[in-house]
């Protein structure tokens, strides 16, 4: 699928695959009964995204203040679910907590990029985890974090 031009969640959901469609809401419902309070749900990119408004962050996206800070993002791509989340690709701790986790609840092996974890098999995203990987990071938090990163 890659970049879709819907401009809602549900209306990118629709165009899944079918056979897709149950695991993506999964771990769309997922994400919002666990992500903290204050990031917003949105399309971002192409995909689902759950990102710091500019009403908690005037600033906005370094690289392009018209767009919300981003924290997270889902997307089907043509052999995976892929979950994005900037936290992890920032916070090093954070990744080494997930990484120590991950095999504590899948038998798949961890197949992952800097921000982007791939689900090959969609059975066995490990849904657990990640609402509590959605909770490990506030909106002040991330912004924090981010500041710090594009400071330096």
């Amino acid at each position: 699928m890659m970049q879709s031009k819907s401009k809602t969640p549900d209306e990118y959901i629709k165009e899944l695959p079918i056979e897709r469609i149950p695991y993506f809401n999964k771990l769309r419902e997922t994400i919002l009964k666990y992500i903290p309070k204050g990031f917003e749900e949105c399309m971002a990119y192409g995909m689902i995204g759950y990102v710091v408004p500019h009403t908690l962050y005037p600033t906005g996206y370094h690289c392009d203040p018209k767009l919300p800070l981003g924290f997270v993002s889902i997307a089907s791509q043509k052999n995976f679910i892929s979950l994005y989340h900037m936290g992890i690709y920032a916070d090093p701790e954070l990744l080494d907590w997930f990484v120590s986790e991950y095999p504590k609840h899948t038998k798949t092996k961890l197949d992952m990029g800097k921000s982007c974890i791939r689900f090959k098999k969609p059975d066995t995203i490990p849904y657990e985890l990640i609402g509590e990987l959605m909770q490990k990071m506030t909106v002040k938090e991330w912004i924090k974090k981010y500041e710090k990163l594009i400071t330096k």
